[in-house]
């Protein structure tokens, strides 16, 4: 007979295991199982009984073809009806054991996805967005009415409000001469002070959290400033769509450059001269940047509407800003967007 297991029992179905990782089967060992060692015994047995039975009460009236027959079916019939019974008994408990091992196997296939999912799961939650920052601002800024969910929003509504406060009565001696030393058409937002640096640079870095309150504070002064504005609106665009790729401005690590090459940079200066400046080396991200510049039209509109956005900015920034400064600005999220898709552009070539 073969060999088979001795570690189960027939009508013994085998336990699932405890934890939620399944174990495989034991590998079978040698030796008889119960039933075959039982049906061993009783064959045995009766092959003796029925020896003992033809010894004592001899063998009369067995002669010829159908004595000779009887005899045979009186001592292997029996035999082989054990040996059936056996068989089936061993053939039960592999089949509980093949169905074990089949159940071992889904569970194993269905932890290896729920594993799979949640190590998938684990990056992306413990990653900072950009996309999730930009709604906590939302958020933050919907319960003081600033209607900073979206900049797009903001801007048409900074530049109607002079306009309406315009007819608002004043002090008739300064409005008379206020009026007389502007020219025609000059707007209200001509009169405003320039914007401080450290607010722009503040402005450019995005607010950290919902309850960053002095990056909310320079994000509205900022955004009273046209110039700086329209380039915070391209900054967001862009982060919003390198987002969706699962490239994260707080992800990278960008190798920092002098003072004097983003001056070069100010200063019209090109290619190699700055190629300081693309100091993102994450591959991925770069890869990612590049495949979409390639084949998306509207993230490469957007790309390139912020690179010149940056590139005037810049340009008048430098003149009178220090070296730290320059560093500060070159930390932000937005000076890291403009690396990553300056390189990817090519402006670093």
């Amino acid at each position: 007979m073969p060999p088979s297991s001795s570690a189960s029992r027939p009508g013994q179905t085998p336990k699932p295991a405890q934890d939620r990782t399944p174990r495989p089967s034991p590998a079978p060992a040698q030796g008889l199982s119960g039933p075959e060692r039982a049906a061993l015994v009783l064959s045995a047995a009766w092959l003796v009984l029925t020896a003992v039975v033809f010894a004592v009460f001899g063998m009369a009236g067995t002669d010829g073809a159908l004595g000779f027959l009887v005899i045979a079916l009186v001592i292997f019939l029996p035999v082989a009806m054990i040996w059936v019974a056996a068989t089936a008994a061993r053939t039960a408990r592999v089949m509980r054991e093949e169905s074990a091992r089949l159940h071992a196997a889904i569970d194993a296939i269905r932890q290896a996805y729920i594993t799979q999912s949640q190590t998938l799961a684990a990056p992306a939650n413990s990653q900072v967005s950009v996309a999730r920052k930009l709604d906590e601002i939302a958020a933050a800024q919907r319960k003081t009415e600033t209607a900073l969910a979206t900049f797009s929003s903001i801007r048409p509504m900074a530049n109607p409000a002079p306009v309406r406060r315009a007819p608002a009565p004043a002090p008739a001696a300064p409005s008379d001469e206020a009026q007389t030393a502007l020219p025609l058409g000059t707007q209200a937002e001509d009169m405003r002070p320039p914007l401080e640096r450290s607010d722009f640079i503040r402005a450019l870095n995005f607010p950290e959290t919902a309850e960053d309150k002095e990056g909310f504070a320079a994000l509205r002064r900022a955004l009273k400033d046209r110039p700086t504005a329209q380039l915070i609106q391209a900054a967001q665009d862009v982060l919003t769509l390198l987002s969706q790729d699962g490239i994260y401005m707080d992800d990278l690590r960008p190798d920092m450059a002098r003072p004097e090459t983003w001056r070069n940079f100010a200063g019209g200066a090109r290619g190699r001269a700055i190629a300081a400046l693309g100091g993102i080396r994450d591959r991925s991200s770069l890869a990612l940047a590049a495949a979409r510049m390639k084949n998306d039209p509207i993230f490469r509109d957007a790309a390139h509407h912020f690179l010149r956005r940056f590139d005037q900015m810049f340009s008048s920034f430098a003149d009178d800003a220090t070296d730290s400064d320059i560093s500060d600005l070159s930390d932000t999220r937005t000076a890291r967007a403009f690396m990553l898709l300056g390189r990817v552009a090519g402006t670093f070539d």
